[in-house]
């Protein structure tokens, strides 16, 4: 009987919270070019005064330095201008879970619960989610949707790119 009731107050109170989380949704446009190469992407939170909260995820190109002696692949970081100098310059590449390769065309959906590496405990109050593109022999664009942390119900809001970005979907779970 002891044994019973000591895993039944085990799994009420050892279970764990449900902390808030959010989902987005990245669109990489097919373009019909002469020279296309993948887009650098970076997604990231801001505060309301425009400072960097989180690194959500940045995409460049990861190969191994055998292939890439010269690091060339962060080289060209920088060209995420805003990102870069939100706070892209400090973040040592790669980062487990954050950092990753080019994605080719298509939607790309990605999930983060609060807590998380890419997504630690936000403070409450207005921010902005930013996801921009840049691509060699192309250009460069800034797409963001403004949301209330922590969100009070499930909403889905959506911008969308004109060229180097499709449309950009973030999904708030409270």
């Amino acid at each position: 009987m002891k044994v019973r009731y000591s895993l039944a107050l085990g799994a009420l109170f050892g279970a764990p919270a449900f902390a808030a989380g959010l989902g987005v949704s990245i669109e990489v446009p097919r373009l019909n070019v002469s020279e296309y190469h993948r887009p650098y992407v970076a997604a990231w939170i801001e505060r309301a005064d425009n400072t960097l909260a989180t690194t959500l995820t940045v995409w460049y190109d990861v190969r191994t330095k055998t292939h890439n002696p010269e690091g060339e692949g962060t080289k060209w970081l920088k060209d995420l201008r805003q990102w870069w100098r939100r706070g892209g310059r400090e973040l040592a590449v790669p980062v487990d879970g954050v950092t990753g390769a080019t994605r080719p065309a298509g939607k790309h959906q990605l999930s983060f619960s609060e807590g998380s590496a890419a997504l630690p405990k936000l403070a409450p109050g207005a921010y902005k989610l930013v996801v921009e593109a840049a691509r060699e022999v192309g250009g460069r664009e800034v797409v963001s949707i403004p949301f209330q942390w922590p969100p009070a119900a499930a909403a889905q809001p959506v911008a969308a790119g004109k060229e180097e970005l499709g449309e950009i979907r973030l999904e708030l779970k409270p």
